[in-house]
């Protein structure tokens, strides 16, 4: 054995310790920048809604500190007014019973900002009749890039804070963030028709299961027409499946990012019988098989029975000692949610479904209003450079 295979353990202990400390400093810069950027909406604010500054203010100290501090990028007018509207939008965090963990200097030094770790901010606003938290840690985590787009895109508060925790928990890309607004997540997330809790063995377990899937998943990188579809339905479904496998990545992406793809058509070999799974995933979060089948049509109660039957097999010769039950997803094309509901609560092993979407089912319109997909990313990355700069 090489003497440097000995000093693996040493290597990876060290290796792990210089990647945490460095994601502890980018994300340190990152609050301090989301601190900063929140100071100077609120001086600009405080004098441009207040009659201080004449018309043409913002774009002459744009221009100001442009001269300045050359090379300085991230601050142009555009940027400057998302950053009145990012103070604007969440001033409410200074109306609370705890505005105490934000403190903000009038010289809008970064180091004058202070947010205690591991707390919920409540946050209460004119719209909204009740409070509402968001954790502090998910609000700081996300970029601003991230927050202009969310403060944009979405209006309603509780969402906001749906799509900010998404970001901290997912990780998501501006591209990603934007996809999951476009998909409306936040009023399809735990809409699905399940019998979870009546299934899972802990309350705890059905919540998550609940939380984590969506009555409604849109495929938007499948197009079935230049898959070449067939009239049978069997075969449309092992069309779209083929699709799925080819596009593993977005599908995962759609489902979460807890999710790891084991195969498509899993093979089950119990008592004689062969039996395939379309595709079977396992879920980090979950701790459990996920066995997901496809339908091209309407839901029909017959599916629930079949999908039983594979999650018995895989419950009694595939689930590992430590993890928890497997949950089935049927993916179909349409259902009757209140006639879904009725059937699945009686069985026992926990399932649920859901409908999907592929390019096939969007609109001409829709379709030619999605932007080119590299001239979208040259797009994003430009405004992540200008974003990152301070």
């Amino acid at each position: 054995m090489s003497e440097y295979s000995n000093y693996e353990e040493a290597v990876q202990t060290i290796k792990t310790a210089i990647l945490q400390s460095q994601y502890d400093a980018a994300r340190g810069v990152n609050e301090k920048q989301l601190m900063l950027y929140y100071g100077i909406g609120k001086y600009i604010s405080s004098n441009s809604r207040n009659g201080y500054w004449g018309r043409g203010a913002i774009n002459a100290i744009s221009m100001r500190l442009d001269r300045e501090l050359p090379g300085l990028r991230g601050f142009s007018p555009r940027s400057l007014r998302d950053m009145r509207k990012f103070y604007e939008e969440w001033s409410c965090i200074e109306d609370t019973e705890q505005n105490e963990m934000i403190e903000l200097k009038d010289n809008l030094a970064p180091v004058g900002a202070k947010l205690e770790k591991n707390n919920n901010m409540a946050i209460w606003h004119p719209l909204v009749p009740e409070k509402l938290t968001v954790p502090a840690d998910a609000f700081l985590a996300i970029g601003f890039t991230h927050h202009r787009t969310i403060i944009s895109k979405v209006k309603d508060m509780n969402e906001r804070i749906f799509y900010i925790k998404r970001c901290a928990e997912e990780k998501y890309s501006r591209e990603a963030l934007v996809k999951a607004i476009d998909r409306d997540d936040y009023h399809h997330q735990g809409q699905m028709p399940n019998n979870f809790v009546q299934t899972l063995p802990s309350s705890q377990q059905a919540l998550r299961a609940i939380s984590t899937f969506k009555d409604e998943y849109l495929l938007d990188y499948i197009n079935v027409e230049e898959l070449g579809v067939r009239d049978r339905a069997d075969v449309d479904e092992r069309v779209v499946e083929n699709a799925i496998v080819q596009n593993i990545k977005n599908f995962i992406l759609t489902f979460g990012r807890d999710f790891t793809f084991v195969r498509n058509q899993f093979h089950l070999d119990a008592f004689g019988e062969d039996q395939y799974i379309d595709l079977l995933f396992f879920s980090r979060a979950l701790n459990c098989l996920v066995a997901v089948e496809l339908k091209n049509g309407k839901f029909k109660p017959a599916y629930l029975g079949q999908l039983s039957g594979y999650l018995s097999v895989l419950d009694e010769f595939e689930r590992k000692p430590h993890e928890n039950p497997s949950i089935g997803i049927i993916l179909c094309k349409d259902m009757n949610k209140a006639f879904v509901d009725f059937v699945i609560r009686d069985y026992t092993k926990p399932m649920g479904v859901a409908t999907y979407k592929t390019s096939k089912d969007m609109s001409a319109e829709l379709i030619e209003a999605l932007p080119d997909i590299d001239d979208l990313k040259k797009l994003l990355d430009a405004e992540e450079r200008e974003d990152c700069a301070v």
